[in-house]
């Protein structure tokens, strides 16, 4: 889309994105807060990837690389701005990235409830694997 505007998000955007997800994500992560989103943008600078319409931000997702395995999360699309091509423009920044830094598989993290995600995901040609399941430690 000739009007969506595709960026990497900067410190001064961490609180924009943290009332973005309230309202636009699925659910919730123990990284939701400014300290959270500030280490990533410090960590991997280039990992957090916002689309912005007449300036407003519209959509998310973080396209994360550990040298091993791409992973994307947090795929957010505002409520007002679905069926778009939002999404697809993110993901295609996403895989843009991934493919420069050399990956070769996308993990994408997609909450179990959220059916209206599991369209999307599948549309853009991801598939579901059941034989793998998360496990997670709180430290």
């Amino acid at each position: 889309m000739s009007d969506l505007h595709i960026r990497h998000a900067a410190l001064p955007d961490i609180d924009t994105v943290l009332a973005f997800w309230r309202e636009a994500a699925e659910g919730t992560s123990i990284s939701d807060d400014h300290d959270g989103v500030a280490r990533l943008i410090a960590t991997d600078p280039e990992a957090l990837i916002l689309a912005e319409r007449d300036g407003l931000l519209v959509g998310t997702v973080i396209a994360g690389f550990d040298g091993w395995r791409c992973s994307a999360y947090r795929l957010a699309v505002h409520p007002d701005r679905r069926r778009q091509g939002v999404a697809t423009a993110l993901m295609e920044a996403a895989e843009q990235r991934f493919a420069a830094l050399g990956g070769r598989r996308v993990d994408a993290m997609v909450l179990e409830a959220n059916e209206r995600a599991h369209h999307t995901w599948a549309a853009a040609g991801y598939h579901r694997e059941d034989h793998w399941r998360r496990w997670v430690k709180t430290l």
